[in-house]
Order: structure tokens, then sequence, then C-alpha cells
């Protein structure tokens, strides 16, 4: 699961640093859910863990976004509620306003929901 981090007008981008085939690509923060944890748990533990954040969970965005065959993203709006989003396990950061959602390499997963979320960014 991976969550759109909107906070005035811009929306936070995340690189890669790994694995090689993927390191460099843009995506949107997340992971995977621990067992005994929701989806909402674990995005909220997996921006704390990679971006020192505490996040507020908003709503879904679209349905499950394929990845690699058996595997789906979930996507949810979010806030930050507490703490300044630092590069814990990505390369950089990177805040983007609407008219810079596609100036960076996105992953392809991703792609799409950039284009789901675009006007999202305009109402902050």
């Amino acid at each position: 699961m991976a969550a759109a981090i909107i906070e005035g007008g811009r929306l936070l981008a995340a690189q890669r640093a790994g694995p090689p085939a993927m390191a460099g690509g843009w995506e949107f923060p997340g992971g995977k859910v621990d067992p005994g944890e929701n989806d909402h748990q674990a995005l909220v533990r997996e921006c704390q863990e990679e971006l020192g954040v505490l996040i507020d969970v908003g709503a879904r965005i679209g349905g499950d976004w394929p990845l690699i065959p058996g595997y789906v993203l979930r996507v949810w709006r979010a806030r930050l509620s507490s703490g300044v989003p630092h590069p814990h396990e990505h390369l950089a950061l990177r805040w983007l306003e609407r008219d810079e959602l596609y100036d960076i390499p996105w992953l392809p997963a991703d792609l799409p929901i950039v284009k789901a979320v675009q006007d999202l960014v305009c109402e902050g």
C-alpha cells in the first residue's frame, strides 16, 4: 500500500534506493502489510519508518492498482499529522506542485496513480 501525501497543493514523491532495477525511480511512499496489521496501520507504520512522520490516512484512491503478477498496490490520500519528511529509506524526497508532477521518472506502476491524484494536488 502507498500514501499520496498532499500538503499545501503539493504531492510528496520518494526516490527508490533499491533494488537495482528500481533504484532512482520515483514512487509513492509505503510498503507491505505485516501480519496482524490492517492497511491503515501498515501505512502509518511505513511512513513512520520511511519518512519519520506520522500521517492521517484519508480516502482510498482508486481500486487495486496492478503491480507484478499476483500483487496489487492500494493507495490512500494522506496528510502529515506530525514531523517533517526525511528520506530514511529513499535516496531523496521531493514535493511536487501540479505542474511538476511529470518532471520526474515515476516507476511504471506508480504513473497511473499520478494521473488519478493530479486533481487532488490542486485542492491541497
